[in-house]
């Protein structure tokens, strides 16, 4: 089957469209709670920025609709601070584009870049707890929950699976 979406690390040029996504009531719900300051999305912005340059496979990336290059959101495989043989998986869409089956293809092909890196082991996901659709997504792709705590003060389920 053709995928339909394709990922594109990204750049400078892609502040807009992630202030879009990290300043949206819907989306950031699950992720922080609330929606983020323009300052707080270039902090976040700048640090993903600087993430990317570490490794020429992983980082974050815009999510393209094939054909015609649409913007679908932001995913990432970033490489953990503490190990080095793993790597956080995660993504965020307009909600426009919810239950589509977008984030389920979406951790096809980063599991599929994850695969492609020698030195990972191991990736693993972080989650609202109530996120039951980005769970389903994660047990749909063989992670497995691993724990429930709390991050930043925010409730949080780390689920994990073998590469």
């Amino acid at each position: 089957m053709k995928a339909r979406i394709y990922l594109e690390k990204s750049g400078p040029q892609d502040f807009d469209s992630f202030s879009t996504l990290t300043g949206n009531e819907l989306v950031m719900a699950k992720i922080t709670e609330r929606p983020l300051s323009e300052e707080e999305a270039r902090k976040k912005f700048s640090s993903l920025l600087r993430n990317n340059q570490g490794h020429p496979a992983l980082g974050s990336f815009k999510v393209l609709e094939d054909p015609g290059d649409r913007f679908l959101g932001f995913a990432k495989l970033e490489l953990a601070e503490e190990k080095a043989d793993e790597a956080e998986l995660g993504f965020m869409l307009l909600p426009e584009v919810w239950g589509k089956g977008f984030g389920n293809e979406i951790a096809r092909l980063l599991l599929e870049v994850a695969r492609s890196v020698p030195q990972l082991k191991r990736v693993y996901a972080i989650i609202d707890p109530d996120n039951q659709a980005s769970r389903k997504i994660l047990i749909n792709n063989a992670f497995i929950s691993e724990e429930l705590t709390t991050i930043d003060g925010l409730p949080a389920e780390i689920l994990a699976r073998s590469v």
